[in-house]
């Protein structure tokens, strides 16, 4: 973690394994770099306090100071009950990395650093996980008609003097 610029390197994943949870490289075998946001960034510095001078030691832990699963998140968000009160029966949690990238992408982050922060392989996969919703939609045809419109004006000649 880079407190100075605020970039988290994500270079390791905990995911289910036989016989429990096991550590491995990112899914995409790249370390990729990721923006803390000035709103967690006091909590993160917390975090970091409490973990102590080890750089291996990890950031977020289990209830019990374990590894986080994806069933330690699902748990303790408690989000199957979160989602059917909400109506969202069908969301998963990986949509929330859509949703992520999305708001990225509205805020006006090129599609190659969008890439380069989900560790994609490719900027189609990247593509993939982007979901515009209709006021950017509209918005890019209002953007688009602004343009023509002021394409299309006639150019303002300078007046003659008598």
């Amino acid at each position: 973690m880079d407190t100075d610029q605020w970039i988290w390197t994500v270079r390791r994943q905990t995911t289910p394994a036989p016989g429990g949870l096991t550590d491995k490289g990112t899914k995409g075998k790249r370390a990729r770099k990721v923006s803390i946001i000035e709103e967690i960034r006091s909590l993160v510095a917390q975090r970091i306090l409490s973990a102590g001078p080890d750089p291996d030691a990890r950031l977020f832990t289990g209830h019990r100071g374990g590894r986080i699963s994806t069933a330690v998140l699902r748990d303790a968000a408690h989000w199957d009950d979160v989602v059917i009160r909400l109506g969202y029966e069908h969301l998963r949690r990986h949509d929330l990395r859509h949703t992520g990238l999305t708001r990225f992408a509205d805020a006006g982050v090129p599609v190659h650093v969008l890439r380069r922060i989900a560790g994609h392989g490719s900027l189609m996969t990247t593509q993939r996980h982007l979901h515009p919703d209709v006021h950017k939609i509209t918005a890019a045809g209002a953007a688009l008609s602004a343009h023509l419109s002021a394409v299309r004006a006639p150019a303002h000649s300078p007046a003659r003097s008598s």
